[in-house]
């Protein structure tokens, strides 16, 4: 190759670094904001200004001692990681049916889909109503309930690309075999689809995880209250705990961002392969 094309070649290496570089750049600004807010108090961030002039460190033990963090944190995973169970047991069937059954599962679909496109407080009275005939009104189990049954459509929506991308040939084979419509689900396309299954659980846990208007519609007690409900509680009448409010914000943030960066190869392996016809 001539010296020309090598320059050019390191000229583009260089400009999709840098773009990749401001990419990275904005998305952790705000992460850092957060952090800057931690480290200031109420005043200092009401005068404005992107860094502390003079660092706070009180916010952090204060914070703690406002509120029973550890609770809200442990009952925002239990809530999470018990309406993805939920919603992949509901989804994966419902997938493998809208992706086989022709025109019916296109109508199934089409109808589900249209569900997740209503705003959420349309669905505050009823689902009220559902959770105190069950009584499972200020529960955990309560609101894992709610949220995975919300998230059931984008769950059916990301795994009907990856039923639809498995031969039909194979089941068909699987049938020949002696087995049935579910046995050839759980051993024949489940398995196949697994990179899939795990990017829709984890697209539901952070959406669980995340979620607000419900959890604080139908957890009116503190033991049963989320970490978002949590962060609600710095809002007073007449004064905000913005560096407290976002000492919480860290706290929650760090082990989702841990579990996304541990789970970035299956996230990307499988949204990637979703998207291969």
């Amino acid at each position: 190759m001539s010296a020309a094309g090598i320059g050019a070649r390191r000229r583009r290496r260089a400009g999709l670094t840098a773009l990749l570089g401001l990419i990275a750049l904005a998305t952790v600004v705000p992460v850092l904001y957060v952090v800057s807010l931690s480290l200031r108090s109420r005043d200092d961030v009401l005068n404005g200004g992107l860094l502390p002039s003079q660092v706070f460190w009180r916010n952090w033990p204060d914070a703690f001692g406002a509120i029973d963090l550890g609770r809200y944190m442990a009952n925002s995973w239990t809530v999470a990681a018990g309406s993805v169970v939920l919603t992949l047991l509901i989804a994966v069937p419902g997938a493998y049916f809208t992706a086989r059954a022709g025109r019916s599962g296109g109508r199934l679909a089409a109808l589900v889909l249209s569900s997740y496109s209503a705003p959420p407080v349309v669905a505050i009275l009823p689902l009220f109503f559902l959770l105190r005939n069950l009584q499972l009104n200020n529960t955990v189990a309560g609101l894992a309930l709610v949220d995975g049954l919300a998230n059931v459509p984008v769950a059916i929506w990301l795994l009907d690309g990856f039923v639809r991308r498995v031969p039909r040939e194979i089941e068909e084979a699987a049938w020949l075999d002696g087995l049935g419509a579910w046995a050839g689900l759980r051993r024949i396309v489940l398995p196949l689809i697994a990179p899939g299954v795990a990017a829709a659980a984890l697209i539901c846990f952070f959406l669980s995880y995340n979620e607000f208007l419900f959890a604080l519609s139908f957890a009116q007690d503190s033991s049963a209250q989320t970490l978002p409900v949590a962060l609600s509680l710095f809002q007073g009448d007449k004064n905000v705990e913005f560096g407290q409010q976002a000492v919480v914000s860290l706290v929650g943030i760090a082990p989702v961002y841990v579990l996304a960066v541990a789970a970035q190869r299956w996230l990307v392996a499988g949204l990637s392969s979703g998207a291969v016809k």
